[in-house]
Formats: C-alpha cells, structure tokens, sequence
C-alpha cells in the first residue's frame, strides 16, 4: 500500500473480533515498527508491554470504563523512560513524550498496515494502570493501545473530517 493511502484510511478503531486471534508474527511486525520509530540522538527512551493473557488482560481493561475495550484481545501498553530520554541544555526540554509519540504512531500505522484495528487510548485510569502493569521506578506509562482484527461488518468511516491545510499551515 502506498504510504499517503495508509495515512488517509487509518483510523481508530473501537470494535474488535474477540474470536479472531492474532498471530505471534504479525504482532512482532507491529512491535518492530515501534522499535524502529525515530528518537532524539537515537535515546529510544521506551518499553513496549504487551497484554495477552487472559488475567492479566481483565485487569488492564478495568483501567478503562469504556465496553467496547472488553473484545480487544490484545492491549498494548506504551511506557517511556524519561531519564533515557534526550535533553537539550538551554532549556532543559525532555524529548520522552515526542519520542514516545513518534513511536506509538508508528505501531498505530503498522496495525493499520497488516489488516489490524488499533486504537490509541490516554483516558485511562494512570494509577490503577500502574498498580496492574508495575513498572520500573523509572518509567513511565504514556497510553495503551489495543490490537485486534475489526469485528466483522463493522464499517470504517468514508472520510475523515479535518481541517484544510489553508487551516493549519502559514507559509512564510
């Protein structure tokens, strides 16, 4: 698929197939794209968790009050490292959330890419979410994403809805 045509019909999807597994592989695939995904000095201040198991997936999604996050069967969870992360000296600017950002977009349009829904979620409950995942002193939990296939029938959006580049661009 080219690229531009990726860009144009991804989008967030919030209902999933819970029957339809995915495959270790296709996953792996997603996750590489994450790694691969541009930081600053090359710091790749992220962890990336994947949920799957049954237990441990019901307790994730408690974090989140919305049902329709109940059939994703896998919910990936995003953590970034800010003291891996670059900073620049004359302001002392960390660049975890951009780099964290870059890399979570990636997997989204990686999802998109092998035929996967995905959805990125940030209205989650941080402490209860913490108290489930445990991380390491230093990190830090920056969003979820599920992954699943799309429950069959539903119907993604014809267009998206944004404003005009005369909108959001000034040329100088």
């Amino acid at each position: 698929m080219e690229y531009i045509d990726l860009i144009h019909i991804r989008e967030s999807i919030r209902n999933y197939d819970p029957e339809q597994q995915v495959p270790k592989e296709i996953l792996e695939k997603i996750l590489d794209a994450g790694r691969l995904a541009p930081s600053a000095c090359n710091f790749q201040p992220w962890k990336f968790i994947l949920v799957s198991s049954k237990a441990l997936l019901e307790k994730v999604k408690a974090c989140y009050s919305r049902e329709w996050l109940q059939s994703a069967p896998h919910i990936l969870v995003v953590l970034g490292i800010r003291n891996q992360a670059w900073n620049r000296k004359s302001d002392g600017f960390n660049s975890v959330e951009t780099d964290v950002s870059i890399a979570m977009t990636h997997i989204l349009l990686a999802a998109e890419n092998e035929g996967l829904g995905a959805c990125w979620i940030a209205n989650y409950d941080p402490a209860l979410l913490k108290e489930v995942i445990k991380p390491d002193a230093d990190q830090e939990i920056f969003g979820m994403i599920p992954l699943g296939y799309t429950k069959p029938g539903f119907r993604k959006m014809s267009d998206k809805k944004r404003k005009s580049l005369s909108e959001i661009v000034e040329y100088r």
